[in-house]
């Protein structure tokens, strides 16, 4: 078995390491800007999406997941450090919290992503595409104000960030535009039957050679036409460490008196459900773009992602999710196996270590680009086209959770999209539960599986079209329970049935036993 696992892991090395740069390449700034969101150190969010890539990812069952910094936690992270007042306190809340999520998954709490409709999940994909774009396209023209929000569809809504999108319009940076542009166009061409058909182009992600125009494009631009070049604000910014003492200086230790701190325990639990509730999100979404449609198992995941909070707190992360666009991202580059976001997590502390100076060369701009189009593939036009053809019982669930998530966040939107769905459902069972078949006066009445009071409104309206001198056959033989209320409803309608000359007769109802009531 484990030669097995070796074999598959390096049979797809051509596609994961690749992807893993992507991912690297998107989650660098990603880290930091969620770091900076947070009010933490900017060296915390590198050592989540270090904790995440290199440790979590092998110990989570999903191929493709890929685990870092959230940005849906910012707000929670930024108003604990401020409720405790240290950094180092907050951290002991992150380990506690991944304690709970550890004991979560041997509770076997991972259960509850089952019950997440697929037109929900899907929704969410959508308005996360949706978002992504709107958030890109400022960085995209070279107007970065806020870089921490671009990852974060829980914390800045849509309204705002059209806002952003609306003043980006007025600060558009040449040397930017163009970089994103023909970054874009290498991306699609990159996709064409034309570039999958040269093996030797095959095997590099079209991500890097954007990656690679851009710092080239700037590197030129700089000398030649310094009006279109990118100025620095513009580009990934890694702290730059000259020595290994430097390097070892940027981690903190949890303050562990902060136990004594009921404040720590009410944080730590806040972290836990949050933490978890998205990372079952993001593994069921990711579960849905595999193309290989390999399912993850949500117990082991809530035990890796436990196992990851508690490191990360313990060398001064910020808390660690599943994040479904890193994990897009992933995917969209063709990564195949887990490999992928171990990469991923390698090159963040590689970069850190001997790369940051270089790597502070490449432009926002290109990494927008690559977002772009990922935000695209998570909300095709097509998308829709299928769910209408789906009916509206579909639709409607999915557009709802899209215009919930966009005007509210990313929690709230599920929330509104699974109580819609749940309704659809409830409507379903409601119409499915009981159904009247009728021939001249004779009429059969079927209660064709568990009935609950909620079909008792449908039961009456059927008895109700029972003519006078009818004959109507109540059959419960399919069904394996009858609420009370169904019961005592149907033994109301035999008593009244009396004064419409109306025959009654029961079968496998009170007991499964066969009883005839008539009038003569």
């Amino acid at each position: 078995m484990i030669h097995k696992h070796i074999d598959f892991y390096i049979k797809h090395l051509k596609d994961d390491i690749p992807a893993g740069i992507v991912v690297f390449l998107v989650a660098l700034p990603l880290c930091l800007g969620i770091a900076l969101a947070s009010g933490a150190p900017l060296f915390s969010g590198l050592i989540a999406g270090m904790v995440g890539g290199v440790v979590v990812a092998w110990l989570s069952g999903s191929q493709l997941s890929v685990s870092g910094p959230a940005a849906g936690l910012t707000v929670i992270v930024f108003n604990a450090i401020e409720t405790l007042g240290s950094f180092s306190g907050f951290l002991v809340a992150v380990v506690l919290a991944g304690f709970i999520q550890l004991v979560m998954g041997f509770l076997k709490a991972g259960l509850i992503s089952a019950y997440f409709p697929s037109s929900v999940i899907k929704g969410m994909l959508a308005a996360i595409g949706l978002i992504l774009i709107m958030k890109q396209l400022p960085h995209a023209i070279g107007y970065d104000a806020s870089y921490e929000g671009d990852e974060s569809y829980m914390h800045e809504t849509a309204i705002s960030t059209f806002q952003g999108l609306l003043e980006a319009l007025n600060s558009i940076s040449p040397g930017a535009t163009l970089v994103s542009v023909v970054a874009l166009l290498i991306l699609m061409l990159w996709e064409t039957a034309f570039v999958h058909r040269i093996t030797f182009l095959r095997v590099i992600p079209g991500a890097l050679i954007a990656v690679i125009w851009g710092v080239l494009y700037n590197t030129v631009a700089l000398f030649k036409a310094p009006d279109w070049a990118i100025s620095s604000k513009h580009l990934v910014s890694l702290p730059v460490t000259a020595t290994y003492s430097d390097f070892i200086q940027l981690f903190t230790l949890p303050d562990f008196s902060f136990l004594m701190n009921s404040e720590t325990y009410t944080i730590a639990v806040t972290l836990a459900i949050v933490a978890s509730l998205e990372t079952l999100l993001s593994l069921e979404a990711v579960d849905k773009i595999d193309p290989l449609k390999r399912v993850a198992p949500t117990n082991r995941e809530l035990k890796a992602q436990g196992i990851g909070n508690m490191l990360s707190g313990l060398i001064g992360g910020l808390p660690i999710t599943a994040v479904i666009v890193r994990s897009a991202a992933n995917v969209n580059a063709g990564g195949q196996s887990k490999v992928s976001a171990f990469v991923h997590g390698l090159l963040l502390l590689v970069s850190v270590l001997f790369f940051a100076r270089f790597l502070n060369h490449i432009p926002l701009s290109c990494l927008a680009a690559i977002l772009l189009q990922t935000g695209y593939k998570l909300a095709k036009p097509k998308v829709l086209i299928e769910f209408f053809h789906k009916g509206w019982n579909q639709l409607i669930p999915f557009l709802a959770t899209i215009i919930a998530i966009l005007v509210t966040d990313l929690l709230k939107g599920i929330v509104v999209g699974m109580l819609i769905g749940l309704y659809y459902v409830i409507r379903a069972n409601h119409h499915a539960a009981i159904s009247l078949t009728q021939s001249n006066n004779h009429y059969l009445i079927k209660l064709n599986k568990d009935v609950t009071f909620l079909n008792r409104a449908l039961l009456r309206r059927f008895l109700d079209q029972i003519d006078e001198n009818g004959f109507v056959i109540i059959d419960g033989s399919k069904t394996r329970f009858i609420d009370h209320d169904i019961v005592e409803t149907i033994e109301d309608f035999i008593q009244s049935a009396q004064d419409a000359n109306i025959t009654v007769e029961t079968r496998e109802l009170n007991g499964k036993e066969k009883i005839q009531y008539s009038v003569d």
